[in-house]
């Protein structure tokens, strides 16, 4: 609650008026943005787009040490506080963005001029700001007419325990200059590769006072009707050592290390675009990767959106329709709930990025992990990538019939040669991912109770696109018979997961739309006490309701849908993080 309640103050202090005049600076990057230009004029020299190599070269170009050189000189300007000094050529918001767009240009002359450098101006009161900007660079695909747009992005303000302290020292380094190198490595490792999508890379400010830079990104491109494919965001992506306190669903105890796990927080349960976007990622990793790498990951994908209290630059996006996603290290070192007993890093003038042990005036100790962050930023290029050169998401219905086995046929985008199928049961995560020979096919997963599946293109180079929209059904669906018994109108679902992090998503399935008043999910100890009561809309097929039972709860409880005053059904669930 402390966290929800700071954030609503920072809201309140900090925005004196409406975001306004956003705009473009450079003309160009906005023709590319909205499908206006032509492909031939970005041609590179030597073009590389087997999507083989450029994964490969995402995986072998990426460089620990290029990352250390990006958090060193955003350490350097002392203080990139949203409302920060913006004359310095050596300190505050102005100098850190001046040196970012320098730094996108000395890319884009290094790759046939290809990369279009712009700032992203708007203007707002933030911590007496009137107005700001972000810095970002497109990388134009080889498809005009699809223009549709991949965002790799993360904030590169940062703040100390007062949202608009604009002197402190605010070297932010795990939040998030971490984020902010991974965008500009994969800028330069990616604008070497032609993809047929663009690729925006942006480092946004005003994330700490209220998410304004990802809002007016997202506001431009709602206005422009520019079409955002993706976006990633990333946010508190290289830190590995667990603070004293931490927003869950983070990590076990103080000094406890995790290198190798990377969280993906999304909205949604069923259905959700965003969801499906994490599992593409996971996908992507597994299967095109994995085999490449010399230190495998764990690549987590949660129930809730972000952290307990706490939001990110994916948020706006989310809010506009776009697909996003928040990737965030398994560890924080802190909950930004800075004052009292408060002793962690985050949100406070020790987010630096490292020590001197031996006294000889150079770091030794990293509290920012170079390789951890070259990994996570690997994750991140290469779905991009993929994203950036798939074809078409197909849609599809499910063929009910006597017998073994789901016939699935394609209904759009009947193109392909191929499809793949991602089917799940009981967890974030896909089962199984099936392929479909044709428009036509039959897959034959294990027999259980409920099935949700989605489907996926797949081109002649055996890229897959973006999964489709989620179909769920019952086993029972699998077949039609006369004589079966009517359904009662709500059918309480197993929780989702029944769970491996802070929370779970509960469900009900609605047979057919009847009148109520009030509908909520109950939820009581094994000793009958009502631990919560969560409100639950039930208009859609499927409807769903997040608990967050908290990080490392442990024990079984009791769930109970009620109707007007009357209870439906009741279900278990155990936690055992």
């Amino acid at each position: 609650m402390r966290s929800v309640l700071l954030f609503s103050l920072v809201l309140t202090l900090t925005n004196g008026f409406a975001q306004s005049d956003i705009i473009c600076t450079n003309p160009e990057a906005k023709q590319i943005l909205t499908g206006a230009y032509d492909p031939a004029e970005y041609v590179a020299a030597e073009v590389i787009d087997n999507h083989d190599d450029i994964i490969q070269g995402v995986q072998d170009r990426i460089n620990p040490d290029s990352l250390k050189s990006y958090l060193m000189q955003l350490s350097a300007f002392g203080n990139r506080n949203t409302g920060s000094d913006t004359v310095s050529d050596d300190f505050g918001m102005g100098a850190t963005r001046r040196w970012a767009h320098a730094y996108f240009e000395t890319i884009s002359a290094e790759n046939d001029g290809r990369l279009i450098t712009s700032y992203l101006q708007f203007n707002q009161n933030i911590c007496g700001m009137a107005q700001h900007r972000n810095a970002f660079a497109v990388l134009p695909g080889t498809d005009a007419e699809n223009h549709e747009v991949i965002l790799i992005e993360g904030h590169v303000d940062s703040r100390c325990a007062s949202a608009c302290d604009t002197e402190c020292d605010a070297h932010g380094m795990e939040d998030n200059g971490s984020g902010s190198a991974l965008v500009l490595e994969l800028v330069r490792v990616m604008c070497r590769y032609t993809y047929e999508n663009t690729i925006v890379f942006m480092l946004t400010t005003g994330e700490e006072q209220g998410l304004y830079g990802a809002n007016a990104f997202s506001q431009f491109c709602v206005d422009e009707n520019i079409p955002i494919k993706s976006v990633l965001n990333n946010d508190v992506i290289g830190g590995v050592i667990c603070g004293e306190t931490s927003s869950a669903p983070s990590c076990p105890g103080l000094n406890e290390i995790d290198s190798t796990q990377v969280r993906f927080f999304t909205e949604g349960g069923f259905n959700s675009q965003h969801k499906q976007l994490a599992r593409f990622v996971k996908l992507q990793y597994k299967e095109e990767l994995l085999p490449l790498v010399d230190v495998p990951m764990e690549l987590t994908i949660m129930s809730a959106e972000d952290r307990v209290g706490r939001g990110g630059d994916h948020i706006p996006f989310r809010q506009d329709g776009f697909r996003a996603m928040r990737f965030t290290s398994a560890h924080e070192h802190g909950d930004a709930g800075v004052g009292g007993d408060y002793h962690d890093r985050q949100h406070t003038s020790d987010d630096i990025l490292g020590v001197d042990t031996d006294g000889d005036m150079e770091l030794d100790s990293f509290f920012v992990d170079f390789n951890y962050l070259a990994r996570n930023a690997a994750i991140n290029g290469v779905a991009a990538s993929m994203i950036a050169v798939g074809p078409r998401t197909p849609d599809f219905r499910i063929e009910t019939f006597t017998g073994p086995g789901i016939i699935i046929r394609i209904s759009e985008e009947t193109g392909y040669e191929k499809y793949r199928v991602g089917l799940r049961t009981e967890t974030n995560d896909w089962d199984s991912v099936y392929v479909l020979n044709g428009v036509l096919d039959t897959i034959y997963p294990p027999e259980t109770d409920n099935y949700i599946v989605s489907v996926a293109s797949v081109d002649e180079n055996d890229i897959e696109s973006l999964f489709s929209h989620e179909i769920a059904f019952l086993n029972t669906e699998l077949s039609i018979d006369e004589n079966q018994t009517k359904r009662q109108p709500y059918e309480l679902m197993q929780n989702r997961p029944n769970p491996f992090d802070e929370a779970t998503l509960i469900g009900v399935r609605v047979n057919k739309i009847v009148p109520y008043q009030d509908a909520r999910i109950v939820i009581r100890n094994m000793e009958g006490k009502i631990v919560e009561q969560l409100t639950i809309d039930l208009s859609n097929e499927i409807n769903e309701v997040l608990y967050r039972h908290g990080y490392g709860q442990i024990g079984t409880y009791l769930y109970t849908l009620v109707v007007d005053g009357n209870e439906i059904a009741s279900k278990r669930m155990i936690f055992a993080n």
